[in-house]
């Protein structure tokens, strides 16, 4: 018997394998799939201006990536206990503007060179809701008063239109999938969530069927209508919990990643965990035996990073 309605995905004809570079751009859910990435050896390059969750704020850091535009005096803002930018998250956020400047510029600089290499990009829209600043809308808020912003809902239109100018340019040559992030926005209610999530779905289902170099990867699906229960979010019933994010990350492998790529992962797992594995005994013969081994399993893929892995074993021998 079954008991889900369980998705089925398309599989990209020609999937992401090692070989290639990643950039990830997005809501908290980007950071996610990033991080699985990146522990899998996949050359990956994640929101160098920290987590956004419009698709105006990710179409605006593009573009400064694009023409590595550094940030300005009129970009900074001064806080309580910081300085800030709108277009930044606050991870970016410095003691001094000086510092400022330096993290953000190290970022847009990092950033530019990222994009510029990728062969894939991969953004997840998290909502259509936005705040605007001055006529512009912001990537982040920074806690200041709500009074300071006009909040308004993106359309459909707007999206593509946007997104229109940036798939005609920098991201011509680029493989993008686009996501909507499964992760609930509550603080604009239930419905206004609803009504988000369907305009930034309709608004990717049409620039997916404009493009042939843009893919759909249904995470919100998956989480909606394939998981589908409580149990697979977390304490706030908000974000996704680590066991649907496993899933997803499985669904995800099978679809986007290629064959060769899926053949590695766990061989790859292997030596990741073997790495962050406390030895009982480090100094016993079994356990540099045991090094030598993982070393000779690391050679065997030598057009992969393992640096810290390498590392972990070697200072053991």
């Amino acid at each position: 018997m079954k008991f889900r309605t369980e998705i089925e995905i398309a599989k990209l004809a020609e999937g992401i394998d090692h070989s290639k570079k990643v950039f990830a751009l997005g809501s908290c859910f980007a950071e996610h799939i990033s991080s699985r990435l990146a522990r899998a050896k996949f050359s990956v390059t994640s929101n160098p201006v920290g987590v956004l969750f419009n698709p105006f704020s990710i179409a605006n850091t593009i573009e400064r990536l694009d023409d590595t535009r550094t940030f300005a005096v009129c970009d900074i803002r001064e806080g309580r206990d910081s300085f800030y930018s709108f277009d930044a998250h606050s991870s970016l956020d410095g003691r001094t503007n000086t510092e400022l400047f330096a993290n953000l510029n190290r970022a847009v600089a990092q950033g530019s060179k990222a994009l510029h290499e990728a062969d894939w990009v991969i953004l997840t829209f998290g909502t259509a809701w936005v705040y605007e600043h001055e006529g512009r809308v912001v990537a982040n808020c920074h806690k200041q008063p709500a009074s300071q912003f006009e909040r308004r809902r993106l359309s459909v239109e707007e999206i593509v239109e946007r997104y229109d100018a940036l798939l005609k340019g920098v991201l011509c040559d680029k493989r993008v999938v686009f996501t909507v992030s499964p992760v609930r926005h509550l603080g604009n209610g239930l419905q206004e969530n609803s009504v988000s999530k369907a305009t930034l779905r309709l608004a990717v289902e049409e620039l997916v069927e404009r493009y042939q170099n843009c893919y759909y990867f249904p995470s919100l699906e998956i989480l909606i209508d394939d998981l589908r229960d409580y149990r697979y979010y977390g304490e706030d019933f908000v974000h996704p919990s680590k066991m649907a994010i496993d899933y997803v990350w499985e669904r995800f492998c099978e679809a986007v990643l290629s064959a060769e790529a899926r053949e590695r992962l766990p061989r790859i797992e292997q030596i990741v965990q073997a790495a962050e594995h406390r030895p009982f005994n480090p100094d016993s013969e079994a356990h540099k035996q045991f090094c030598r081994t993982m070393i000779g399993k690391i050679d065997a893929m030598n057009d992969l990073d393992f640096t810290p892995e390498r590392e972990a074993f070697e200072i053991h021998l």
